[in-house]
């Protein structure tokens, strides 16, 4: 659906609206479908480039290329040594990655700093995939040392995490 362009600019008290334009509201701005990956198990690399993490991967088909997908993301990480970088994807294009690094840039990271530490990495990212096509949206993870792990802490498993990835097809 469009974004409503017949509606007035602003409003005052006593206007009325046509049905075109209640109609025009009503399918504005609505939230079309919901698709979400969870992750209950554990995750580990030691890749110094980005690897996917299994289980946090989804698919959506967007009803219209004007829609957007919202992304959010909940990933429990944590490092033995370095850090654990994450990002996400939209098939083979990292999005939401920051770009001020010299040498990592991710959407967040959790360090070895703090070992016996699960981090809660959340983001979200609202994309404009310009598509009605089936578009896949991942998180990727890298290890700059040591081992980099997902729903667990970094030295022991005694703790167990739960991350997720979701996604929400917005209409424009």
């Amino acid at each position: 659906m469009a974004t409503p362009t017949t509606l007035p600019a602003t409003f005052v008290a006593g206007d009325v609206l046509t049905a075109a334009q209640m109609n025009d509201l009503r399918g504005a701005f609505r939230v079309l479908q919901i698709v979400q990956a969870t992750k209950a198990n554990t995750f580990s690399t030691t890749s110094a480039t980005y690897v996917d993490v299994t289980d946090l991967s989804v698919a959506i088909t967007p009803s219209s290329a004007s829609s957007k997908i919202l992304v959010s993301i909940a990933v429990q990480t944590a490092a033995t040594t370095g850090d654990a970088v994450i990002r996400i994807l939209r098939g083979a294009t990292a999005i939401a990655v920051g770009t001020g690094g010299s040498g990592y840039n991710g959407v967040a990271m959790a360090s070895s700093s703090y070992p016996n530490s699960m981090f809660t990495i959340a983001t979200e990212f609202l994309d404009s995939p310009a598509t009605t096509s089936a578009t896949t949206y991942k998180v990727q993870m890298q290890a700059n040392s040591g081992t980099a792990v997902i729903n667990r802490r970094g030295f022991d498993t005694a703790y167990g995490g739960f991350s997720t990835i979701t996604v929400m097809e917005i209409s424009a």
